[in-house]
């Protein structure tokens, strides 16, 4: 029996990872969770699972549940994430965090002896060397949660990572795949959030329709794979039914393929390296009929460019480039600057705000902030 803690448990892979552990009772154990906002969430879990801690965003509503349930821990904030993490035991946690805000607790869980199943992109695109650095020191397991990663993880399996000769990330192209850079100046949000294919939540699918999405993708699978950046690919693959692939030395390709269903990573991660059942919709490759591939231009999409200069440049970039895209993404999904104002601004505050070769946390933090900061003031400037 393994006991797990999801952080961002309200969220779609939050509410998904819930969904596995409920079709496994016998095998896991859910000890505490974390939500922002959504607070019901927290009121039905207690009712379900022997839960030892929460916490929310807000202390107001931290001071209202533990009125509610005085024998319960209730944390709150980012501190209170942390304060959690040291004061549960558990064997595994499943971090569904969004955004830069899921550094600091995986870190925090590796270090209290965690294994952690990770779906959080920004904790190995900020500070992939902390985390790497932290696994070998504490030696503790990160399984990756992405569909794409997950899917190479896989096809990794039984074989040598020297013979690997490449890795291809597969991409939809997102919600404007068919749009040329002249159309994407006056689209609007709704649009931006139709993706073609996913349902997942409004700051992933926007990352989808810039393509920094796969440029994080690409720094992530440096660091879980130890593979350096000019062995790893990204190719359109529209259906998104092929998730990843691994070229090896002897041009053999191996891909996993499934549906378009993020339980199937989750349950991989958690179980590995066992395959159990899982109640999800079978890919039927005679309905699927064709797939098909064709090579990511970075002309179109030139955030993908900008991904690999910042992965291959290391330091505080990366966590500059997704503490400005975090920003530039909010003021858009608030109506403040358009689509194309997101490649805009990261591409400005990655070359102005001050870059540390070799960094330590708290550099890597602060540079965090300060890309955020860059943002809000140029958008204000204009």
């Amino acid at each position: 029996m393994k006991n797990v803690i999801v952080l961002g448990a309200s969220g779609s892979i939050g509410q998904q990872t819930l969904d596995v552990i409920n079709q496994h009772p016998d095998l896991f154990r859910l000890v505490a969770v974390s939500v922002g906002e959504r607070v019901e969430t927290i009121r039905k879990s207690v009712g379900e699972y022997p839960l030892q801690a929460v916490c929310v965003q807000y202390p107001e509503d931290a001071e209202q549940l533990t009125r509610e349930y005085p024998d319960l821990k209730v944390f709150s904030g980012s501190e209170g994430l942390l304060a959690l993490l040291e004061n549960v035991k558990a064997d595994v946690v499943v971090n569904a965090i969004l955004g830069f805000a899921g550094f600091l607790p995986t870190l925090k869980a590796i270090e209290k002896g965690m294994d952690v199943c990770l779906a959080n992109k920004e904790t190995l695109v900020a500070g992939g060397e902390f985390v790497t650095k932290a696994l070998y020191k504490y030696g503790k397991r990160l399984y990756p949660i992405d569909s794409e990663h997950s899917a190479i993880f896989q096809c990794l399996q039984g074989n040598q990572d020297k013979e690997i000769k490449r890795l291809i990330i597969t991409a939809s192209g997102g919600s404007f795949r068919d749009c040329t850079r002249e159309q994407l100046k006056n689209v609007t949000v709704k649009e931006a959030l139709s993706h073609p294919n996913w349902t997942m939540g409004s700051k992933i699918t926007i990352d989808s329709a810039t393509m920094l999405n796969k440029g994080f993708e690409i720094i992530e699978a440096h660091w879980l794979f130890g593979v350096p950046y000019e062995k790893i690919d990204v190719i359109l693959h529209r259906e998104s039914i092929v998730h990843s692939m691994v070229e090896f030395e002897d041009n053999a390709i191996l891909a996993q393929l499934g549906t378009t269903d993020m339980r199937l990573p989750i349950q991989y991660a958690l179980t590995y390296p066992n395959r159990l059942p899982l109640t999800s919709e079978p890919l039927d490759l005679c309905k699927t009929g064709a797939l098909h591939f064709e090579p990511l231009s970075e002309e179109r999409y030139p955030m993908v460019k900008l991904a690999y200069t910042a992965g291959k440049a290391g330091g505080t970039y990366p966590a500059v480039l997704n503490g400005a895209n975090e920003e530039a993404v909010t003021l858009f999904l608030e109506e403040a600057i358009s689509f194309l104002d997101i490649e805009k601004f990261v591409k400005m505050a990655c070359d102005h705000v001050p870059f540390i070769a070799n960094p330590e946390i708290e550099d890597v933090v602060n540079a965090d902030r300060l890309a955020r900061e860059f943002v809000r003031n140029q958008v204000k400037g204009a």
